[in-house]
């Protein structure tokens, strides 16, 4: 089985960048299935995630019962990409010969050897067992010895058991290990097998260096996203596949044409839910929720600038199957976000961020969305020691934090670094505590990032 497709938004994942890879996995595995031929291996498409949920992402998965994608730190090959699951295992008790005839049944060089509780003790390989048959041939060397002296050892060395010739010192690997880390340990050993085990020191796979002849590249679909800098670590290992996007086109390359579909919606998840129409497919309940979710986070409530007449459709449309109010469902989306007056300050300045290269030095532009604007305000001080940090810890020229009330449909813009930057595409003076409130400001990407961008 070929391994899964890996659908996935940006680093510091937003609602939409995680809504989005989830609706859109569920999309093109129905597809696969009601496009595939009888016998027809069936592409698998699984969402992931490049960082934490943000908490309105965690209660509507949470409400609708849908799974949390799994976390990955990058998207380099695995080990799990190359192996051989559910290898073939022998007891360490068995005879020689058992071993020799199940190697020989199955046509493969090597078996796994496992202790009495079937955790791994070793491997022995037709290789090791000749090398015990040449050995034998030793005793010719001693004064007296005939052939009929080494036949007889050789007969006996078949009733002996696995654990007097297999090897205890195989190099072992875990599946989600990179492939190329463990391509180096391979070939660095002596012998040509290393064993896959899991956490339980039981054997799932087995690798051996024919299988690492030919590298792979894990495929990956991009949604809410086509910058490298954004992309998880490995990107330049992977291959693109396809691109679900609504920001600006950016430096993600392929070597092969590609499915990239670019449209200037207010969300990615606007995208996803226009080409489940376009398809024939209606999402269920659940898949409908986490889209409409998306669209009125990142549209905030359709009131951003951002938002368009298409999300407006795509809103009525997701609402029609769930027979809701939007306005309403909205804003319990927001609310499941809690309280800003204990919020972890790392969330509520990072958890929606994005860094923007503007040539002379990297600019992060961070946003958090409240219906309490005193509440982030209160804790000024706390969030520009913590803006203060990042610039410490990463190099950034300016952070520039937009704090959103999406009721009075503005930002509160605070600043540290070099705030001339702000300021200049602004034509406002944010130098200090209190920052600036900019009136109609609610759109990170169109209203902010683009004009810093071009300044």
């Amino acid at each position: 089985m070929s391994a899964p497709i890996i659908v996935v938004g940006h680093k510091n994942p937003d609602n939409d960048a995680i809504s989005a890879a989830i609706g859109y996995a569920w999309l093109k595995n129905e597809l696969a299935k009601r496009d595939a031929d009888e016998g027809e291996e069936v592409p698998v498409y699984v969402p992931a995630r490049l960082g934490p949920l943000p908490r309105e992402t965690a209660g509507v998965l949470d409400k609708w019962g849908i799974e949390v994608p799994m976390v990955i730190n990058n998207l380099f090959a695995r080990v799990s990409d190359v192996m051989t699951p559910e290898p073939l295992s022998v007891a360490a008790g068995a005879k020689i010969i058992e071993a020799g005839r199940i190697m020989r049944k199955h046509n493969i060089q090597a078996l796994v050897v496992t202790n009495e509780d079937g955790t791994y003790k070793g491997l022995i390989s037709t290789r090791m067992i000749a090398n015990r048959y040449i050995s034998a041939t030793d005793v010719l060397e001693t004064e007296g010895a005939s052939q009929m002296s080494v036949a007889a050892d050789l007969i006996a060395s078949l009733d002996q058991t696995v654990d007097t010739v297999m090897e205890e010192g195989i190099l072992t690997l875990s599946k989600d290990g990179r492939l190329d880390e463990a391509v180096a340990d391979l070939m660095n050993q002596p012998f040509r097998e290393a064993v896959v085990l899991d956490e339980a020191n039981m054997p799932i796979g087995i690798v051996t260096r024919s299988d690492i002849a030919v590298h792979p590249h894990r495929k990956v679909i991009l949604v809410d996203h086509n910058e490298i800098s954004q992309a998880a670590a490995g990107i330049e290992d992977a291959e693109v596949v396809e691109i679900i996007d609504h920001h600006r086109i950016a430096d993600v390359s392929t070597i092969y044409p590609i499915k990239f579909l670019n449209m200037p919606v207010g969300s990615s998840a606007t995208i996803v839910a226009l080409e489940c129409q376009r398809y024939g497919i209606e999402p269920p309940a659940p898949i409908a929720a986490v889209l409409l979710s998306a669209v009125m986070t990142d549209t905030v409530v359709l009131k951003s600038p951002t938002a368009t007449a298409t999300d407006k459709r795509v809103v009525d449309y997701l609402a029609g199957i769930l027979g809701v109010d939007p306005t309403e469902f909205g804003m319990e989306v927001f609310s499941f976000r809690g309280g800003d007056d204990d919020m972890p300050i790392d969330k509520l300045v990072s958890a929606d961020s994005k860094e923007f290269d503007l040539g002379e030095g990297t600019v992060l532009i961070a946003q958090h969305e409240t219906t309490n604007l005193e509440s982030v305000m209160d804790r000024e001080q706390e969030i520009r020691e913590y803006m203060r940090s990042l610039i410490e810890g990463h190099g950034y020229i300016c952070v520039l934090l937009l704090v959103t009330d999406i009721i009075a449909e503005g930002s509160q813009f605070l600043c540290e670094g070099n705030r001339r930057i702000v300021n200049r595409a602004f034509n406002i003076n944010c130098t200090g505590e209190g920052g600036v409130w900019m009136p109609g400001i609610l759109s990170r990407k169109k209203q902010v990032a683009s004009r810093i961008l071009e300044a």
